[in-house]
């Protein structure tokens, strides 16, 4: 059977299933494919080519056959590649990814042992620091296998290691919140993998197992994950001795893991407080700690940075909390319809996430700030690689099927990317949704529907939420009540090649922060701009002033020019000191896109996002 259809049998068979064992079922679901063009489709493309199929896979399995690992995460990569990898096979099933990924768990259950345990920790050291940890990565990637091919084997697999863990903790008599580092949070996020073999087996251990790691997380040991999520997620515990301990209840990578976890929690049980912790979760950390790139987090950790995003940050925005960032909201994205997902996903892929990419897909950023320079991270473990080289993808890949949705009542618009999207519509035919555009260059896009037939069904298209002057017309009709930050629902009888044009507003925005210092950043449709040294003009560290026009925006014209790496540049006017008794008058900068602005991965592009401002003693008490 050739690879495309086998593939969708797979997957309608395993929603069949899915849907036996869950109370809430999600509001949207992903395109059968999607075949992209333009800027997105270049890097999705070039990280499939120099990312997921350059991986040396033999690499990654060696660790678990040498079982004396005592600290060490070696066994995460392989679980993080692999998942990755599925996402770029769903997106563009290729023999050649296909015979890798075949390659991958064949190598991987080869090294099971006969009680199910696969990891690379000796066996004093079961349960400590990242073995858990690894373990779910394993799991998960068994069970992405399973959902693509319908491979019992590896799905037997996953089962194994699930029940060798829950014998082990009975055995040991221990709790898993007390096992590894973070309070638990890192060992108890194998929550997802758990409720996920529950959804497939439909094996009620599998269940209880999932009861029983929250009902942990609750305890005085736990993370409180459901009791403090009205907190901020930087306050819920003390700040800790030792930075990396089990006492540092502020990991944000971990933290959100868990409750990707819930969430799957959720849909089986219905329990709505699960999807309230989550939101409530989801919330403060969009409030106080995503910054204007879409991301945060400093040495790994929540820390109130929003409102701290003009500082030099050590170790600031990890992509492993860029690509989880994305992945929690895709979750809620499909779990709820909410265009606010939709926009906060947006805003990271295209600035903090493709910021951490290196230009040719190869590599990614370990950290990302916001001024200064963008390098590659150091090896960790041994493997050759780092664990954000390993999640960055997991986020990138995201995107292709989630672009275009289905729903109960229509099809929904969540991103503006050239392509063409399959899907079903609710009378289940085949719909060919035709996004001609290149946005975010621009903010024109024309969509067309292809349907056999005509079917009354609603066409959903988000606005988001910085576009104040949005145009929508369905053949050249205008369309009334958009609203910013929702999505315009237009419901009618459509017909085979009608033509939606939609054009979005993108006039240059100025955010303020700060009062003493303060900075501004500009901002064109979801793109944030930054000043780099290879594009001519004022130092990038001295003070600008943008000049805003009479309604308060910023006019940027865009160059004309192609600078080598660099996506997007605009020139804005700014007024500098002048040094002299009379003002300055406006002086023209050249802006960037921040995804390319120091993205040379050397010492030699410096570039910022936050521009300082002069202060000016008259206008102050």
């Amino acid at each position: 059977m050739p690879i495309k259809p086998l593939l969708f049998v797979c997957l309608f068979t395993l929603t069949q299933t899915i849907a036996q064992t869950q109370t809430i079922q999600d509001r949207l679901s992903p395109a059968q494919s999607a075949k992209m063009g333009g800027f997105t489709a270049e890097k999705l493309e070039a990280s499939y080519q120099n990312r997921i199929l350059a991986q040396d896979v033999n690499r990654l399995i060696a660790p678990f056959i040498n079982r004396t690992e005592t600290s060490c995460w070696q066994s995460e990569f392989w679980g993080k590649w692999f998942t990755s990898a599925v996402l770029a096979y769903r997106y563009r099933p290729d023999p050649k990814l296909k015979s890798a990924l075949d390659k991958a768990v064949a190598g991987l259950l080869q090294t099971q042992t006969p009680d199910g345990y696969i990891g690379n920790y000796a066996d004093a050291s079961h349960l400590q620091a990242w073995d858990i940890w690894g373990r779910k990565y394993c799991m998960l990637g068994l069970i992405a296998y399973y959902d693509i091919t319908g491979d019992t084997k590896s799905l037997d697999g996953a089962k194994k290691v699930a029940d060798h863990l829950m014998k082990e903790l009975q055995v040991k008599e221990v709790k898993i919140v007390k096992m590894g580092n973070h309070r638990g949070m890192a060992a108890s996020s194998v929550l997802e993998p758990i409720t996920l073999l529950y959804n497939r087996s439909k094996d009620l251990r599998y269940l209880n197992f999932a009861k029983e790691i929250v009902k942990e997380w609750e305890t005085p040991d736990g993370p409180q994950l459901l009791s403090k999520s009205g907190m901020d997620v930087a306050k819920r515990f003390p700040k800790p001795k030792s930075w990396f301990g089990w006492e540092q209840g502020q990991k944000a990578y971990e933290m959100m893991s868990c409750y990707e976890g819930l969430l799957e929690l959720y849909r089986i049980t219905g329990i709505t407080a699960y999807k309230e912790a989550v939101e409530q979760t989801w919330n403060n950390i969009n409030e106080k700690e995503i910054n204007i790139a879409g991301s945060g987090s400093a040495i790994e950790c929540w820390f109130g940075g929003k409102q701290l995003q003009t500082m030099p940050i050590e170790h600031y925005q990890e992509t492993c909390v860029t690509a989880t960032w994305i992945k929690l909201s895709q979750q809620l994205l499909r779990l709820t319809g909410d265009a606010k997902y939709a926009d906060a996903i947006e805003q990271t892929y295209y600035n903090a996430l493709l910021a951490s990419m290196k230009q040719d897909g190869s590599d990614w950023a370990k950290y990302s700030p916001l001024a200064g320079i963008r390098l590659e991270g150091d090896q960790q473990c041994s493997m050759g690689l780092n664990c954000c080289v390993a999640s960055g993808p997991r986020g990138l890949f995201t995107l292709p099927l989630t672009a275009v949705m289905s729903e109960k009542d229509g099809l929904r618009v969540n991103f503006f990317a050239e392509g063409k999207y399959l899907l079903q519509t609710p009378a289940q035919q085949t719909a060919t949704i035709s996004q001609q555009t290149d946005y975010p260059v621009t903010g024109n896009i024309g969509l067309k529907v292809s349907i056999p037939k005509n079917e009354t069904f609603t066409m959903s298209l988000r606005i988001p939420a910085w576009s104040q002057r949005s145009l929508v017309s369905v053949n050249g009709e205008a369309v009334t009540g958009i609203i910013a930050g929702k999505y315009i629902e237009i419901k009618r009888e459509w017909k085979p090649d009608d033509l939606i044009i939609v054009s979005l507003d993108m006039r240059g925005r100025i955010v303020h922060l700060g009062e003493l210092p303060e900075h501004t950043a500009i901002v064109r449709g979801p793109i944030v701009l930054a000043r780099d040294v290879r594009l001519s003009g004022l130092g990038v560290d001295e003070a600008a002033m943008p000049v805003a026009n009479k309604e308060g925006y910023i006019e940027l014209e865009p160059t004309g020019k192609q600078t080598k790496g660099i996506w997007m540049q605009f020139t804005a006017p700014f007024l500098i000191e002048s040094h002299k008794e009379a003002p300055a008058a406006p002086v023209p900068l050249v802006l960037c896109d921040y995804a390319s602005a120091g993205n040379t991965f050397d010492e030699n592009s410096h570039f910022r996002v936050w521009l300082p401002q002069l202060y000016d003693v008259a206008k102050h008490k």
